[in-house]
């Protein structure tokens, strides 16, 4: 079956499978999934606010109603993957040990505090664009019910689904939703294609592997956090991406550049094409955590603050 086109809303992937979509794929706008069984779904994320992700299961409804959402994956603890669970009623919320324990590290009440805040013309119009269409009043983050460490096999209606732990890499415990049955992965934020993956977390070198690990299951459709349904050529060019950042990096590193000066003088080529290319500056930082063990990493504002300053330029 070939891929949906990239369109806002609910698309069928065949083999009783769903992917919902959000374009353009940027800052909130992520992607959800549905596997349906024989009398049972298992949903793949919820998404950033209550309305979104009532409107996604309002979509989802005639395909729920004869086979109820049982089972809710998290893919990893960002909001976007998360803030909406609690729409997701009577469902066991799984997720990794790692994300479970990372989730209330930021709240939507955090967020929304944070968008009233005066940092300054250029960081306050930064945040405001990536974050100020979502809506974070009243919400109430139903924390997972069930996490594990690893892998972990579950059944959703008669058919297997796979969770495979590869985290840390894009948070602390990013998971892969694969099912076998139908040569599908659903892979959180371990891919995004058509923007530029951020390294929240890493080690760089540990994403990856979780791209080498996607590839080894050999799936044909391959449902990335962000972005356009893709194949094994999306996760390859999402893998070239993490190894020029850690090349680039260990090159300005062995040169004595700090982390913010190597991010201003790398020159993103082809890459500046991508999505919020500035992200640069947090994967640099990341790939200098990884370089020097003794590195202290910028803190979550002054990140930010960078990816303003490389997005102005």
């Amino acid at each position: 079956m070939a891929h949906p086109p990239y369109t806002h809303g609910l698309h069928e992937l065949g083999d009783g499978l769903h992917a919902w979509l959000q374009p353009d794929g940027g800052w909130g706008w992520s992607n959800a999934g549905l596997v349906t069984g024989d009398g049972a779904s298992l949903l793949v994320d919820t998404l950033f606010d209550l309305r979104l992700t009532r409107e996604m299961l309002d979509a989802m409804g005639p395909l729920t109603a004869p086979a109820p959402i049982e089972t809710l994956v998290n893919t990893h603890a960002n909001g976007d993957h998360c803030y909406g669970n609690e729409l997701v009623v009577g469902a066991e919320i799984v997720a990794s040990d790692a994300s479970a324990r990372e989730m209330g590290e930021i709240t939507p009440q955090v967020l929304h505090s944070l968008l009233q805040l005066d940092l300054g013309e250029e960081l306050g119009a930064y945040l405001q664009g990536a974050f100020g269409p979502f809506r974070f009043e009243g919400i109430s983050v139903a924390a997972p019910t069930r996490t594990f460490t690893g892998s972990l096999d579950l059944s959703v209606g008669g058919r297997v689904v796979e969770l495979i732990e590869v985290g840390p890499a894009h948070t602390a415990g990013d998971v892969l939703v694969h099912v076998p049955d139908a040569a599908t992965v659903f892979t959180g934020d371990i891919l995004f294609v058509g923007g530029t993956p951020i390294v929240w977390a890493g080690p760089v070198s540990n994403w990856i592997r979780a791209c080498d690990t996607v590839l080894a299951l050999g799936a044909n459709t391959v449902v990335p956090g962000h972005g356009p349904v893709t194949d094994k050529r999306g996760v390859r060019e999402v893998r070239g991406y993490l190894d020029w950042v850690l090349a680039e990096s260990r090159l300005r590193h062995r040169a004595g550049l700090s982390a913010e000066e190597a991010a201003r003088d790398i020159d993103p080529g082809p890459y500046r094409r991508w999505g919020e290319w500035e992200r640069l500056a947090v994967n640099v930082d990341a790939a200098y955590r990884e370089l020097d063990p003794a590195y202290v990493g910028a803190d979550v504002i002054t990140q930010f603050s960078r990816m303003a300053a490389l997005a102005r330029r």
